[in-house]
């Protein structure tokens, strides 16, 4: 049913009249449905008119998203009748109204590349939100409050009852690092960073409180096969196996939110969440923003990992084809390549088969399988993933038998990301897919990369996300900077430092396989620099060459205030302009605001990623902005300064009910 109710929502983007009762032309009950789902007002079994006040909510929506052209109102139609709840019209009165800056001269601030000014950093603050902020990264000073503070979190919940706690969070942590309960709740917020000249990155942060043994159960349970085989059986890479160990993903993740696979139904409905959020990005930022999603939240874990095995198996192949190691694109291997190397064997009848289906791209390099039917929805993993032996010439296979059931699954997952891009296609919203652990990432950036090449054909629409503490990140961004030059689809990435450092290299540690990450905080600054450094390089040669050079977009995502700074004087030492709108910075919603709001006032693209979701539900996700701030005392300690110093000019002035006002228009 969540799959029918996708289907209807794509269908209901396309406008369609029909005849209200009065002969008058309106709107379908599809949109009307969509529109009160949106608002939150879910219809009833029950048909019957819409009552006046709605159809002046709806007319303001229709408004809004500019339809008056051709006379358009909503009229008391037949739809689902459902009494529209006070929360719901007042979402409905708050959509925000596009600014009528004049784009041609917007209002732009100096940068202090140093950005030590608190006026810059918190004009877009009240004064009361200033003094919350410097007591929420007080308690985030304590070790013992922030090694506690779920403990504490919950025993405080059961003393004060839900509504106290509830309020409490809201003026604490709650208020500084969520933006709000839902898609409504979270216009404000939205409106001041826009009139600030920053843009939103939208995430539904709920998290399930799961205990240890619960999410080691859940993990190890969909990791393997029904047939009863670990993917990491055989003779499999041991990265790509599933241990019990380290079953809770959670462990020594602090930064980084965690899907546990439940059932497919979990999965459709984290599917209609991120529709949700690409409707509230839509709805409120005129298409400026961005929705953050995870793979591993639409599947089943235990499929990602054997496709993850079969790229690093098929890498294996081709190292031996090129007689050296790194990828087949940095090679320049052909078919006729591929033929010699099977010699003798290449005339036996499943090699000549195999060889048939072998592609290149317009420069003739080797692709040894079709990976653009990895996100065809009729994709069947057993029988793609198979090569010549060469000495035998019998074919093997590079993954695991999989049972027809665990089959439909991979294509389920595939549908749900399909469902998801195209909706943002649509919407002309950004999706970020968000990285993950290393034994997941391979299938997760093949698959986002074929998203890019199916939908990044006019835009970057899809963006991957690239880890700079791994050692490979400057070779797997190249190669697949390569390959979108080569297949002529725009690129898009995020960079970002990484979130799960101390348990990849606890996991190597415990499974005997090579570390997969650089060895000091210096060697991934270093790494981050590089990789960036190459990505403007390419962005400079398109700009050269006359060529679009919105072919490559960049968010650099760091709360590292040395490497924005690296990224800025880059940017002008190779001649990129913030208006080329090709680099883009971002930092969490609470952290780091001495770096995104000066930003996006001179003029830079600016995001912040904006959680929202119920209280009682964010607390997961609090907990780990906790520690996450703990572990970054250096920045806590500038920011409580500069906060500290902006409250205290404040009050010298008398501002204590400063209220903001922006003007800025972001780029």
């Amino acid at each position: 049913m969540a799959f029918l109710r996708t289907v209807s929502r794509c269908n209901s983007l396309v406008p369609r009249k029909v005849s209200s009762p009065s002969g008058g032309s309106c709107w379908s009950y599809a949109k009307s449905e969509q529109f009160l789902r949106q608002y939150g007002m879910h219809a009833a079994g029950n048909r019957g008119p819409l009552p006046s006040a709605l159809l002046a909510a709806l007319n303001h929506r229709l408004a809004l998203e500019a339809h008056p052209a051709e006379g358009r109102r909503w009229r008391s139609t037949t739809v689902a009748a459902a009494a529209p709840s006070s929360a719901g019209l007042q979402a409905a009165s708050v959509r925000p109204h596009q600014q009528n800056d004049n784009p041609s001269s917007p209002e732009r601030d100096p940068l202090d590349v140093g950005f030590n000014d608190p006026h810059a950093a918190f004009k877009s603050k009240t004064t009361l939100e200033l003094i919350r902020a410097y007591f929420v990264y007080v308690l985030c000073s304590s070790e013992f409050l922030v090694e506690n503070n779920m403990k504490l979190m919950k025993l405080t919940q059961a003393i004060l009852g839900d509504k106290l706690f509830t309020l409490l969070m809201k003026y604490t942590f709650y208020g500084h690092f969520v933006a709000g309960e839902d898609q409504f709740k979270i216009v404000p917020t939205l409106e001041r960073l826009r009139s600030f000249g920053v843009k939103p990155i939208l995430d539904y942060s709920v998290e399930e409180d799961l205990s240890q043994e619960e999410a080691e159960k859940r993990e190890v349970e969909s990791s393997l096969s029904s047939t009863g085989t670990n993917p990491g059986d055989a003779d499999s890479l041991p990265q790509y196996s599933v241990d019990k160990t380290f079953a809770d993903r959670r462990y020594k993740v602090q930064s980084a939110r965690t899907y546990f696979y439940l059932n497919e139904a979990t999965c459709e409905r984290n599917m209609e969440t991120f529709l949700e959020c690409l409707d509230a990005v839509k709805g409120a930022t005129f298409g400026t923003g961005i929705t953050a999603i995870k793979l591993t939240a639409l599947g089943r874990p235990q499929l990602l990992l054997q496709v993850s095995e079969v790229i690093m198996q098929a890498r294996r192949y081709m190292m031996d084809l090129a007689g050296s190691t790194g990828n087949i694109l940095t090679h320049h291997k052909t078919i006729q390549d591929l033929e010699r190397y099977l010699g003798h064997v290449a005339d036996k009848a499943e090699v000549k088969e195999f060889l048939k289906k072998v592609t290149s791209d317009k420069d003739g390099i080797l692709h040894l399988f079709p990976w653009t039917g990895i996100i065809n929805e009729d994709c069947q993993l057993s029988e793609t993933f198979r090569v010549p032996d060469p000495v035998t010439g019998q074919m093997r296979r590079l993954i695991s038998k999989i049972p027809p059931k665990e089959e439909e699954m991979f294509r389920n997952m595939i549908r749900r990301l399909n469902t998801i891009v195209k909706a943002a296609q649509d919407l002309d919203v950004r999706i970020m897919i968000d990285a993950e652990q290393t034994y997941f990432q391979p299938a997760i950036s093949r698959i986002t990369l074929e998203m890019m090449r199916r939908y990044n054909t006019e835009k970057a629409i899809v963006f991957n996300t690239y880890q700079c503490y791994l050692k490979d990140t400057y070779k797997e961004v190249c190669t697949d900077l390569e390959q979108a030059k080569r297949q002529n689809f725009y690129f898009g990435a995020k960079l970002v430092r990484g979130a799960y450092i101390e348990q990849e290299r606890a996991r190597a540690a415990a499974l005997g396989y090579e570390d997969p990450t650089n060895p000091s905080f210096e060697a991934t600054t270093e790494m981050y620099h590089k990789t960036l450094t190459e990505c403007l390089r390419r962005i400079r040669i398109l700009k050269d060459t006359n060529v679009d050079p919105k072919k490559i977009a960049i968010m650099v995502a760091s709360h590292n205030e040395d490497t924005v700074r690296f990224a800025i004087e880059q940017m002008k030492e190779i001649g990129i302009l913030p208006e080329d709108k090709v680099i883009c910075f971002g930092q969490l919603l609470g952290m780091c605001d001495y770096i995104t709001f000066p930003l996006g006032q001179a003029g830079y693209s600016a995001y912040k990623y904006i959680p929202y979701g119920p209280v009682n539900e964010v607390l997961p996700y609090l907990s780990r902005r906790a520690q996450e701030n703990k572990g970054v005392l250096q920045k806590i300690k500038k920011e409580k300064r500069l906060l500290l110093s902006e409250i205290t000019k404040r009050l010298a002035k008398g501002q204590l009910f400063y209220k903001p006002k922006g003007k800025y228009v972001p780029i």
